[in-house]
């Protein structure tokens, strides 16, 4: 079996659209999604319809969750928060029903999908060094779970101490565990505008970061049209 988990969406539509087929081509069998569908792009609705047509476990992330209810905005940055707002008006109260029922941390086919953090799903807090990761294992019962938030795809994992580092591809070792961030989809933030997702060989035990292009002219074409603001563009 062959997982694509993908996660931070953000509405950016041709960017997971590409993510779906490539995963696809990839012979993926199986798709999960470590949430933040919706946020800073223009097609929060079409993303949703995406992720729901597929049918596959998902977890809530805090814009899902900023955008599905009426929570105070006081401590999300400018460019979030009128994303947002703009969001909240664009969708259905089917759509923020179903974006409030999401689960902050589901277990999937042996391995565990979290948005944020293990140790406090619901407090959206970041998982960049080994300290936040050690936090995170202590609450870890599967060998492998995948998250995302801070949009960088790293890799934690432990044996006897806690060890990091970047990822393109690499094998899960029994007795280890792992704590993997599947980059963003619809915003990457680590110096490339390419989506980027994660796919889980499970009959290999292995774990390979993916790289897609997509037309990010169109989308930021469609932000401008919708007056939400466009992100300084990265080097590709």
């Amino acid at each position: 079996m062959k997982f694509a988990v993908l996660g931070d969406i953000h509405a950016n539509l041709e960017a997971l659209e590409a993510v779906v087929r490539d995963a696809q081509a990839q012979q993926c069998t199986s798709f999960a999604c470590v949430g933040d569908l919706v946020g800073y792009n223009s097609n929060p609705t079409e993303c949703l319809a995406v992720i729901r047509d597929l049918d596959i476990p998902c977890v809530k992330g805090n814009h899902d969750e900023y955008a599905s209810t009426d929570d105070c905005l006081d401590a999300v940055n400018p460019r979030a928060e009128a994303a947002i707002r703009w969001t909240r008006d664009q969708l259905s109260p089917q759509d923020k029903q179903w974006l409030r029922d999401l689960k902050y941390v589901r277990a999937v086919a042996g391995f565990t999908i979290v948005h944020a953090t293990l140790d406090a799903p619901h407090r959206w807090g970041y998982v960049f060094e080994k300290f936040a990761a050690a936090a995170s294992f202590t609450y870890q019962t599967t060998s492998v779970c995948f998250y995302g938030h801070t949009h960088l795809p790293l890799t934690f994992w432990r044996d006897s101490l806690v060890h990091s580092g970047s990822y393109s591809k690499f094998k899960v070792e029994p007795g280890n565990k792992y704590l993997v961030n599947v980059g963003s989809v619809g915003e990457p933030r680590d110096g490339s505008t390419l989506a980027a997702y994660v796919i889980y060989d499970l009959g290999e035990n292995t774990i390979e970061l993916r790289r897609v292009a997509y037309d990010i002219e169109k989308t930021e074409a469609k932000l401008h049209q919708c007056g939400l603001p466009v992100r300084r563009r990265a080097a590709r």
